[in-house]
């Protein structure tokens, strides 16, 4: 299991059990030490069960990030109820860690194996990670990001696009 997936982990089971934010380790690997959006996904048995995450960096390291995107993946996802500590053992982890996100002016520079996409109309933004199970299309994943930031199919959007490290 790579560290950062291992944090993850020990972040959600630590808070669940006992009510506690642990530390973010000195970076045990240079990329810990990095800023960036990252975003945490859970799942039990093959279902979603939380995905929490930030698209740019708000802490002052990707294990802080992290940390923080763990626990409310867990315990804030508004699409699910808090994990309970009876599930801890059936969880499986993932932690995207998000490059910075580029203006696309050609939906032909997309790509939903390869790059995630952010839309953007007003103060409505919708993201959606790439290279997950169903999205096979420009077209599709453009009409996920736009239904996840209550955008109409119709209306013109901003679209930014960035790759992830995704570690299991």
């Amino acid at each position: 299991m790579h560290p950062l997936v291992e944090l993850a982990k020990k972040s959600v089971e630590i808070y669940v059990r006992e009510g506690i934010i642990i530390e973010a380790p000195d970076p045990v690997l240079p990329e810990m030490a990095e800023r960036a959006g990252v975003f945490v996904c859970l799942k039990k048995h093959g279902q979603l069960r939380g995905c929490i995450g930030t698209f740019m960096p708000s802490s002052e390291s990707i294990g802080a990030e992290t940390v923080a995107n763990a626990i409310s993946a867990a315990t804030k996802d508004p699409r699910f109820h808090p994990v309970e500590e009876k599930e801890l053992e059936e969880l499986i982890y993932s932690v995207d860690v998000l490059s910075s996100p580029e203006k696309v002016n050609d939906t032909k520079d997309l790509n939903p194996r390869k790059y995630g996409i952010i839309v953007v109309s007003g103060k409505r933004r919708g993201l959606l990670l790439p290279d997950l199970e169903g999205v096979d299309t420009i077209e599709e994943q453009l009409r996920i990001t736009k239904i996840k930031a209550d955008i109409l199919p119709h209306e013109e959007v901003e679209i930014y696009r960035f790759e992830v490290k995704r570690y299991k």
